[in-house]
């Protein structure tokens, strides 16, 4: 394995990290497949109760290394093949059941963006831009900015960023419901660090549950997802974490 993402798990939080801080941690052909098996791994183990992404440098993620893909004349067949493997990253974090929680300091662009998208709870710097950008290289966006990024802001906030090449301010993004915190630039990562104690240590299993429905909704019919309300909270109130809480919610 090659050390462009770099993870650990303990005490129930998986930390994985954006590792080419040279290249703004820009996703090169050993990123995609890297970023495909961390991810998915992390995913599977029956350990993990939140997830933690960051990057190191100044920079969250600058998208796609577009200097390298250029210099090494890749074709289209293997730009798409690059891009389904990233892909299979970002649909581990989105379907699991594992809250994703992104500390985004410095720049966040391109498929950053979309890394960032797939995260559930999203932290960002007061310094920070957010933005598309691909139009300006004569692009068109990948790595789900597409398929989640009205879901996030609204359609027409979407066409904004994507028709423009506007970076977003921390304050702009957080306004437009892009990311949920906005913190001195120096803490995010141990803000990101805060949040992710107290879901992996108070009800991980309910908090988990809750992201999958709120992500599966989009993906069937209003009443599918009642059904499937019903059926976890049946599940959650005979589970492992609901008596005790409950028991010190009405004891209180």
């Amino acid at each position: 394995m090659n050390d462009s993402i770099l993870s650990e798990v303990s005490d129930g939080i998986a930390r994985i990290i954006l590792n080419r801080p040279d290249k703004l941690n820009a996703f090169g052909e050993d990123t995609a497949e890297a970023w495909a098996k961390v991810t998915t791994e992390i995913v599977a183990r029956d350990d993990v109760r939140v997830i933690v992404l960051s990057g190191k440098g100044r920079a969250f993620c600058a998208g796609g290394d577009v200097r390298a893909m250029a210099t090494a004349g890749f074709s289209e067949d293997h730009i798409v093949e690059l891009a389904h493997l990233i892909n299979r990253g970002q649909r581990a974090l989105l379907e699991s059941d594992i809250p994703v929680i992104a500390a985004a300091h410095g720049t966040t662009a391109g498929g950053g963006l979309g890394v960032l998208l797939n995260s559930d709870y999203a932290i960002v710097g007061e310094s920070s831009k957010l933005g598309s950008i691909y139009a300006k290289l004569g692009l068109t966006p990948d790595l789900t900015v597409t398929a989640l990024l009205a879901r996030a802001i609204g359609e027409r906030r979407a066409l904004q960023l994507v028709l423009q090449d506007r970076m977003l301010s921390a304050a702009e993004a957080l306004d437009w419901g892009l990311v949920a915190e906005v913190v001195p630039d120096d803490q995010v990562l141990a803000r990101a660090e805060e949040l992710a104690l107290v879901i992996a240590n108070h009800a991980p299993h309910a908090r988990g549950q809750a992201k999958r429905l709120v992500r599966a909704a989009y993906g069937r019919s209003f009443v599918e997802s009642l059904h499937d309300e019903a059926r976890t909270i049946g599940r959650a109130l005979s589970g492992a974490e609901a008596p005790t809480l409950i028991s010190a919610f009405i004891g209180g």
